[in-house]
């Protein structure tokens, strides 16, 4: 008769189970009873907590951790600044004088046989550039009219000349730039770095997004998704006036205790499923909880450019109460001084095919004269402030531009994935280095080629991560940025 009446021993672990968590719940009701007759609240000790994190680590599992990468990094910190649509690297970093005695002239078919190309015809003929050049500092790098503030930076950059790509379709191209991959769906760059290494701050996202231009940048939030990864390490984009978070500020009749009150119990009890599944999307949630609730301090003190000398905000170009991409940039600075891992800054509308403004004119010197002057003054006060040997600032877009002329209302230039210019600078790099060329006419790459797994792969090696042992199981197998390619670029390295 007892024994018909008895539960299982599946039923008892299951009864257990339910037993303990009750137990659980009913001593966090407790300590919330005796925190409220001993005049405290939950609150002040939640943000005790923020401040502490050891604390933090000790009771919840922390996605923005800092870990150790496989071997000794030689940076800490990456912004990167997305100049999104494809610069002309034939207006900018390119002169070629052969192009100029062939303008006008239909190039051979050894040249373009096998490229592929947006818009072009197979008859359409080569353009010259208008742009006037000369050589600059000690590394002798070639700048045109367009970048005047560039000379300043040409011997602490490193030049690469020879880039290619393998997508010349934008957002195709963008994605394969920031994910290694032309489909949405994989973790970008900032993702791969936070997933590696966490971050330093504690009071901020690991990864920070900033838009200037006109528009957002084509594929928009897939440039920064997290993909597969635990959406802890996706980007978050921050606005560059006002609130950089939409309803970042508590309600109306909600005070800064009651806030921290709340984050604290939902945190717990995120804390008491997490630990029942081990899911890592709920370790997402405490923390995107808790990082929240922590730039309710922080993000106000972040946006506060006013806080800069007037020389430095004449420095990056920033005129007060305008958004800008030198205010971006100097928000960038001010990130990394406070810990976050990666920045990227995107600035859009460097698509000169050609037309009402998309020339390579009129447009292309105002976008030119929009971010000059910002990124070389982002070089230069990293550099003063001692944060360049621990920083790596890359610019460039997703591709650059042909040989070849494209008419619309005016002349311009058609996507060209095959050759094209980026800089990097900052620890572990060689200064003034020029790594790379192009031919005569620059359709190809003659030496020093850098594909861009091979970016991909020099950026996480300068972070002290082994590209092909930063990997993801998911789906059944183990991804990984670069995919099944690419290799250091050691000419570069300091």
């Amino acid at each position: 008769m007892t024994k018909a009446f008895s539960a299982s021993d599946k039923e008892l672990s299951i009864m257990n189970n339910e037993r303990n968590q009750l137990k659980q719940l009913q001593q966090l009701a407790s300590r919330r009873q005796f925190l409220e007759q001993s005049g405290l609240t939950l609150g002040s000790i939640a943000l005790a907590n923020l401040l502490s994190e050891e604390s933090r680590a000790a009771t919840i599992d922390q996605p923005m951790a800092v870990r150790d990468g496989h071997f000794p990094a030689k940076i800490k910190n990456v912004i990167f600044m997305f100049m999104a649509g494809g610069p002309s690297q034939l207006e900018l970093f390119e002169p070629k004088p052969m192009l100029n005695k062939f303008h006008g002239k239909v190039p051979p078919e050894s040249l373009t046989k096998g490229r592929r190309f947006a818009f072009l015809k197979p008859d359409t003929k080569l353009l010259g550039c208008e742009r006037s050049f000369q050589k600059y500092g000690e590394s002798g790098m070639d700048l045109s009219e367009l970048l005047p503030h560039h000379q300043s930076i040409v011997d602490e950059v490193c030049w690469l000349r020879g880039v290619r790509t393998d997508v010349f379709n934008h957002g195709p191209a963008k994605l394969f730039m920031n994910c290694g991959f032309q489909a949405p769906g994989r973790p970008s760059l900032g993702a791969w770095a936070t997933y590696g290494l966490g971050s330093e701050s504690q009071n901020l996202p690991g990864f920070v997004v900033l838009q200037s231009g006109p528009r957002g940048p084509r594929a928009g939030n897939t440039l920064w998704s997290s993909g597969f990864l635990p959406t802890s390490y996706q980007g978050v984009p921050f606005r560059s006036s006002g609130s950089p978070i939409l309803n970042l500020d508590n309600p109306p009749g909600i005070s800064r205790e009651a806030q921290a009150d709340f984050t604290s119990t939902v945190g717990q009890l995120n804390q008491l499923r997490m630990d029942a599944t081990s899911d890592p999307e709920i370790a997402t949630r405490i923390n995107a909880y808790e990082t929240a609730f922590a730039m309710q301090a922080s993000a106000p003190e972040l946006m506060e450019v006013e806080q800069e000398s007037e020389a430095t905000l004449n420095q990056y170009g920033i005129e007060a109460g305008k958004p800008s991409f030198g205010k971006n940039c100097l928000l960038a600075r001010r990130l990394v001084e406070r810990g976050v891992r990666f920045v990227q800054l995107y600035h859009t509308d460097w698509d000169h095919h050609g037309g009402k403004g998309a020339d390579l004119r009129d447009a292309m010197q105002k976008i030119c004269k929009e971010v000059d002057q910002a990124a070389a003054a982002l070089v230069l006060d990293l550099k003063a402030r001692g944060l360049l040997d621990e920083t790596l600032v890359i610019w460039g877009g997703e591709f650059g531009r042909t040989p070849m002329g494209e008419v619309r209302d005016s002349i311009g230039r058609d996507h060209h994935i095959d050759a094209f210019t980026m800089w990097m600078a900052g620890g572990g790099l060689k200064p003034g280095h020029i790594h790379g060329s192009t031919d005569d006419l620059g359709f190809g790459v003659d030496t020093g080629e850098v594909h861009v797994h091979d970016l991909h792969a020099t950026i996480l090696h300068l972070l002290g991560l082994d590209h092909k042992r930063l990997t993801y199981r998911f789906q059944g197998r183990d991804f990984r940025l670069t995919d099944v390619h690419g290799n250091v670029v050691k000419e570069i390295l300091a």
